[in-house]
């Protein structure tokens, strides 16, 4: 059991790294937060939280991913080399499909079904609420944007 703990622990190391170094994992993570919002706010469903759940799960994963590629591809070389552009190239690519899909998915969920509109009807009504979003508008973009540091490359 004791083993298994400590996995845990390493498991949770390696995304805290990514965070740390990666904006545009912290992009998503920002991204998602405000989508949960938006979902509590527009009252989904239980369905309708499992599907955006899940959407926002991929996403971040093809991220994590996408990191430990371009890390696998950087310890092999760091010198410019075509087929390591490609690789990265391809992975970064699976994360931007996958981005526009998660894309199509709020939109059925949030538009499709007017939950978008009982969210900002929920925000108007209230007017205090603009007070912590936009604290956290202005938080979330110093996360992405001065959060992390890219680790030093070895040579």
């Amino acid at each position: 059991m004791k083993k298994q703990i400590k996995s845990f622990g390493f498991a949770f190391e390696g995304i805290f790294s990514a965070v740390k170094s990666e904006a545009h994992l912290r992009f998503h993570l920002v991204a998602a937060f405000y989508v949960f919002l938006f979902a509590f706010l527009g009252g989904f469903s239980p369905t309708q939280w499992g599907v955006l759940a899940i959407t926002c799960a991929l996403v971040i994963f093809a991220e994590l991913v996408n990191t430990a590629l371009e890390e696998v591809c950087d310890l092999y070389s760091t010198e410019h080399n075509p087929r390591i552009k490609r690789i990265k190239d391809i992975s970064a690519g699976a994360v931007l499909v996958l981005a526009f899909a998660a894309c199509a998915v709020a939109v059925s969920l949030f538009l499709c079904t007017g939950k978008l509109l009982v969210a900002f009807e929920k925000l108007t009504a209230s007017p205090l609420w603009f007070i912590p979003l936009g604290a956290s508008c202005v938080l979330s973009v110093l996360f992405v944007a001065l959060f992390g540091k890219k680790p030093k490359k070895h040579k």
